[in-house]
């Protein structure tokens, strides 16, 4: 029996849990039934909206949010030690960007395990019209004398974002397909990779190719840094890349700066994103958080500190300080 399989039957229990709390808010975040069934998955119902759990304030201050920064902001958090979530546009859409990579990496690492052994010491080559803008750690590596491990390139795709590194490990699942697919294995019905690096980034608000929703990329970084979804020894090195990130400072890590925090950034345009497994002090569970946001205006600039406000915002919204 597979990994996912055997995590199936609480889902459906889960799912009628937060419905039953309308822990989300209704309106403010576009709940839906094949969606709501991703904030649960991780194998920890959620509890209802009382005690330390402040939906309402979150819907609050992160509309206000929105006003200011003249935009969208999609976001959602679940303690994984309790199961209790808050969320804000939680089942919309937004683009997934450079966020994409920590899931690719994911998958690469799994499919090492179980389908490809040595996959991750394998050296991979490319050609230089393979190589993409913002690649700090590829370029000029892929000559047939050079290359790069697989292994290196999950490093060069998470903690500097490169973006020939994400296509590599792209090839490595089938293409944006395969990356697809490997979401449809984790419980996903909703997320989708449809082009490559950096064509990916092309988008505009009510397209569906390449994007998710917070809640449910919420629940896949939930599945491969806290779930079953990886065996232990591959789960710490996901999250060791995620730990040494070098393009999230000003954004959760900010908000939550006496929290030890992993994270996977994007970044195009308007478009700011950054999702993170992310631990309270002395907590021994981590928070998964996934902020999302673009403005109205496309070609204004984006904003950190927006990213940084939201993730402060969700923290107490779950009782945590920031």
């Amino acid at each position: 029996m597979r990994e996912t399989d055997r995590r199936r039957p609480w889902r459906t229990t889960a799912a009628a849990a937060l419905a039953a709390s309308l822990l989300f808010g209704g309106a403010a975040c576009g709940t839906a039934p094949a969606e709501t069934r991703a904030a649960t998955r991780g194998g920890t119902a959620p509890v209802a909206a009382t005690g330390p759990v402040r939906q309402g304030e979150v819907t609050r201050r992160l509309r206000d949010l929105e006003t200011a920064y003249k935009g969208r902001i999609g976001a959602f958090a679940v303690d994984t030690g309790t199961g209790r979530v808050v969320g804000h546009r939680a089942h919309e859409r937004f683009p997934f960007l450079s966020t994409f990579k920590a899931l690719a990496a994911a998958a690469v690492l799994h499919k090492a395990r179980t389908q490809d052994p040595g996959l991750m010491e394998r050296v991979v080559h490319w050609t230089e019209q393979e190589e993409k803008p913002n690649s700090p750690k590829t370029k000029g590596q892929g000559g047939p004398d050079k290359g790069m491990t697989v292994a290196q390139l999950c490093d060069a795709a998470i903690r500097y974002s490169d973006n020939t590194a994400g296509n590599m490990l792209l090839k490595q699942l089938g293409g944006p397909a395969g990356y697809t697919r490997h979401l449809r294995s984790l419980g996903d019905p909703v997320s989708r990779l449809d082009r490559w690096e950096i064509e990916l980034n092309d988008w505009k608000p009510g397209e569906r190719n390449d994007t998710t929703t917070p809640a449910n990329m919420g629940a896949d970084l939930r599945e491969v840094t806290a779930g079953g979804a990886l065996v232990p020894a591959d789960r710490a090195r996901l999250v060791g890349w995620l730990r040494a990130n070098t393009t999230g400072d000003a954004r959760i890590r900010a908000g939550l700066p006496h929290w030890t925090v992993g994270d996977k950034t994007g970044s195009a345009d308007a478009r700011a994103n950054d999702v993170a497994v992310a631990w309270p002090p002395g907590a021994a569970a981590p928070v998964i958080i996934a902020v999302y946001t673009y403005r109205h205006d496309l070609t204004a600039p984006r904003e950190d500190k927006v990213i940084a406000d939201t993730a402060a915002v969700l923290a107490r919204g779950l009782g945590l300080a920031p």
